[in-house]
């Protein structure tokens, strides 16, 4: 009776964890498709794909080399800068140790 209690403590608590981090991660990966849904869906004229999340620096620069007689909206950028806010806090997530385990495990990868 004595190491019963102990152990399925820990396996709770792992469990709690694993279940946590891969729902913190699903979160950041579902806000980066919405956030690129509405881009894409604001500006359809830049051709963007929902199926591949690309660089949020490639649509800008992409978005500039097109002959636009109206300027960039503040709007716009404002969902380009949350593209890359929310990219770099995925990918150092993953990148942490005791995160990128259960990344591993659920295969997550950077994007």
């Amino acid at each position: 009776m004595g190491y019963i209690p102990l152990f399925l403590t820990m396996g709770g608590a792992c469990m709690l964890f694993f279940l946590t981090v891969r729902i913190t991660m699903l979160r950041k990966l579902n806000l980066q498709h919405e956030l690129f849904a509405k881009l894409s869906q604001a500006h359809p004229e830049l051709g963007l794909k929902s199926e591949e999340l690309p660089d949020p620096d490639q649509i800008l620069t992409a978005w500039k080399n097109t002959d636009q007689k109206n300027p960039i909206s503040q709007s716009s950028l404002d969902l380009i800068r949350e593209l890359k806010i929310n990219r770099f806090q995925y990918n150092q997530l993953i990148k942490k140790a005791p995160y990128n385990w259960v990344a591993k495990i659920s295969g997550f990868q950077a994007i």
